[in-house]
């Protein structure tokens, strides 16, 4: 493993004991949020914007969808019909054909490639979970686990920490792939205790929460040693950190 991937391995092991996280998914991105890691879209911010944010010594994680198509993105036009299954209850996005990695790999690469040229850190890849969702494809189990570690595997040779986003019932199976994990309303769905592997591996859990209000999750939150804060729906910067 190169340096730059063990530096942020480090990092994500050193989170677990400090809130640190700003995920932002508008811009302009606010910089001035006193945090140790940045979570933003990896489109919609160019490299100056990766450039600033390590001057204020930040860490900057690039957001990148892997599992469904987006119809705004630069890159829409190079998913074919046959990959594009139903809607996922977003506008704009439907689900892939993860089986399809000999399509969808040269897409997800060429993304991962921008992602590292940009300068970025770790990679936070999104929607790896369509095996349990109505894709409109027939999608396992070991459809999820190959396309997932095909995923990892492809930031770390980029020497990019890749993130865990959800996708709790394979922690077991995916968690020597990935070095951090990301996770939505947990404590909403009482799912928390799945990611508890993460924190005996000495990973870092980055959790968020958009309806509770904290006195319902941060202590527990902190008492399980989760990095957790309540944000809006948006992703706007507005952020409520438990610690």
């Amino acid at each position: 493993m190169k340096a730059k991937l063990i530096c942020l391995v480090v990092l994500a092991v050193a989170a677990i004991a400090s809130a640190q996280q700003a995920r932002e998914h508008s811009t302009p991105v606010d910089q001035t949020v006193n945090v140790k890691m940045y979570d933003i879209d990896m489109f919609d911010n160019d490299a100056s914007v990766v450039a600033a944010l390590h001057t204020a010594g930040r860490k900057v994680t690039c957001y990148i969808d892997v599992g469904t198509w987006e119809n705004w993105r630069p890159d829409a036009s190079q998913f074919p019909a046959s990959v594009k299954g139903k809607n996922n209850g977003w506008p704009g996005e439907k689900w892939l054909d993860i089986r399809r990695i000999d399509i969808l790999g040269p897409i997800m690469k060429a993304r991962m490639d921008l992602c590292q040229a940009k300068g970025f850190d770790a990679m936070e890849p999104d929607n790896v979970d369509g095996y349990t969702n109505s894709t409109g494809f027939p999608l396992t189990y070991q459809d999820q686990i190959a396309y997932n570690t095909f995923i990892a595997s492809e930031a770390h040779a980029r020497n990019l920490a890749v993130a865990l986003k959800n996708d709790l019932d394979q922690v077991g199976d995916l968690l020597p792939s990935f070095d951090f994990a990301l996770n939505e309303q947990c404590f909403q769905y009482n799912e928390c205790n799945l990611l508890t592997p993460f924190i005996s591996a000495n990973k870092a859990v980055f959790e968020v929460e958009y309806k509770l209000n904290t006195n319902k999750f941060c202590p527990s939150a902190n008492a399980m040693n989760f990095n957790s804060m309540k944000k809006h729906l948006s992703l706007d910067v507005y952020r409520v950190p438990c610690r």
